[in-house]
């Protein structure tokens, strides 16, 4: 070989590799290949939004998965639908999911609802409104947010203001945005609310309002403790006392002539009862009320799950009628009259499904029947509630499938396991994942670094750095011999990314002769 070929063979082998790019086959979900897109990357963001990007440009793709409208950043930043945010580096822009631009990548942040986009660059902002097709500059702004309704509320120099309102112009000491569907505001005359459209539902004359929980509020003015529904037209006084109310630690009771009298929900009386000494809230509209004459009773949003009683000291949130229940430093469960039903003879229990319960009986724990009948002994680190016939334990620092007779499904313990929605079981043992069947039968062995399972004998598997399809047999349905798989089930296509070589013929002359070689 002469000095002249191995020179340009050299060359051709520099330019070989040089010329490898990332590919994407794209498949029907026959597996039948349908054509090669040349991208670095794909992302499909919705049924409908597709991305492509190359090592300089990011595409919206068009439904043939052509370059449609080239949206200028280097990341896509967020897709909030419809809009597109895009990173580039001179900030953040966004663009409509149909292509149009509508601000540039200078933003430092932008906050979306549906037609509006406020964008942020220091302390200036700017409101785009797709209705009007038009970006207002709202100035040096403290602060600015878009509601959860959809209305725009700014802050300048300590006063408050509605840019978009039917009165711009119009200040308030306070604006507050707390999760309801109005705004609570604050003028020189007191407290009010306000209503998607920027008008007031509730004029501004309360002396003190405070929000409670989704459109209500507690309120106190001119000696009267009120309760406060919201409305889109008037809002409405739902309850009015001048007996004081309280409300803190998000419960609200009121008081007659000094000694609790009543539990308040959001609207009126929740529990009116002579007698009562104490409220603690242990959950979402559950109370534990407790009375002078040593009862306690569990107290839920529709009236009492378990009546006063002196049987126990606290009552717990429970399940299927069995409530797990506290007394002289043993746990067992009532029902709803305020019976034991299993006596208090534990350290602790978890609440009952499936008619199985855990107690915990020194560091471990078992499981008992509705019958309070051991059916387990307390071998176990942790055990999780029972769904559809099996619970995940604890042993040895291993997990196991358990039936609901307490025994071990498989006999291999494993470093994880995790209930997938379909009812399936996902395993991990040494940094491998494998799958369990929703009858705790070993379906894909654990030896992959990712599972996911897409549909019935569809599951894209990583092993080894390279991606494919198996089906539930373990079987492979698509070589594990790509970089990242994707599947879009709404055009029911697979895209398979990869190494790609281009095919470059050269001319290279030898001792006078032309030949033709292919890399």
């Amino acid at each position: 070989m002469n000095k002249t070929f191995t020179l340009i063979l050299s060359f051709l082998l520099l330019s070989f590799t040089s010329l490898m790019a990332q590919s994407w086959e794209v498949y029907d979900t026959k597996l039948q290949l349908q054509s090669r897109l040349m991208y670095k990357e794909i992302e499909l963001l919705s049924e409908t939004v597709r991305i492509g990007k190359t090592d300089s440009v990011i595409y919206l793709l068009s439904a043939d998965l052509k370059p449609a409208v080239s949206l200028e950043g280097d990341e896509i930043y967020q897709y909030l639908a419809p809009w597109i945010l895009v990173s580039g580096k001179d900030g953040i822009g966004a663009f409509h999911e149909y292509g149009q631009k509508v601000l540039p990548l200078e933003y430092e942040s932008i906050d979306t609802y549906f037609n509006l986009l406020l964008a942020r660059k220091g302390n200036e902002y700017w409101l785009f409104e797709r209705g009007y097709n038009k970006t207002t500059y709202l100035g040096e702004l403290d602060e600015a947010k878009i509601t959860k309704t959809g209305l725009i509320y700014a802050k300048r120099g300590g006063e408050y203001f509605l840019p978009i309102s039917s009165n711009p112009n119009m200040t308030f000491q306070l604006l507050q945005d707390h999760g309801g569907d109005y705004l609570l505001a604050k003028e020189e005359s007191g407290f009010g609310l306000i209503n998607r459209e920027g008008e007031y539902v509730l004029e501004p004359i309360i002396d003190s309002l405070q929000h409670t929980k989704g459109n209500f509020y507690y309120g106190y003015d001119q000696d009267q403790y009120l309760l406060i529904e919201g409305n889109d037209i008037k809002s409405n006084i739902r309850y009015n006392s001048f007996h004081r109310i309280t409300f803190e630690n998000d419960i609200m009771l009121e008081y007659i002539h000094g000694k609790l009298r009543r539990v308040m929900e959001e609207d009126g009386i929740l529990l009116d009862a002579v007698g009562m000494t104490a409220v603690d809230k242990i959950g979402q509209d559950l109370y534990n009320v407790y009375f002078r004459d040593d009862k306690v009773g569990l107290l839920g949003k529709n009236g009492w799950l378990v009546k006063p009683t002196t049987a126990a000291q606290s009552i717990s949130a429970g399940g299927e009628g069995f409530f797990p229940a506290f007394k002289d430093g043993n746990t067992g469960f009532l029902n709803s009259e305020g019976m034991w039903a299993i006596e208090p003879k534990y350290i602790e229990v978890s609440s009952f499904a499936e008619g199985i319960a855990g107690f915990k009986s020194g560091s471990n724990w078992g499981l008992i029947n509705s019958n309070g009948e051991q059916i387990s002994d307390a071998n176990w680190q942790e055990i999780k509630p029972f769904q559809q016939g099996f619970a995940i334990a604890k042993a040895n620092n291993e997990f196991f499938l358990i039936n609901s007779f307490g025994r071990p499904v498989n006999s291999t313990g494993y470093d994880h396991i995790s209930r997938t929605a379909e009812g399936f079981f996902l395993i991990e043992k040494a940094g491998k994942i494998g799958m369990l069947d929703s009858k705790g039968e070993a379906l894909v062995p654990a030896e992959f670094e990712s599972l996911r399972r897409e549909r019935k004998d569809f599951i894209i598997a990583q092993k080894d750095g390279k991606t494919g399809i198996i089906n539930e047999a373990g079987d492979l349905v698509l070589p594990l011999a790509y970089d990242e798989v994707l599947v879009d089930w709404a055009t029911n296509q697979i895209f398979t990314k990869t190494k790609f070589v281009p095919v470059v013929i050269q001319t290279v002359e030898e001792s006078g002769k032309k030949k033709r070689k292919g890399a």
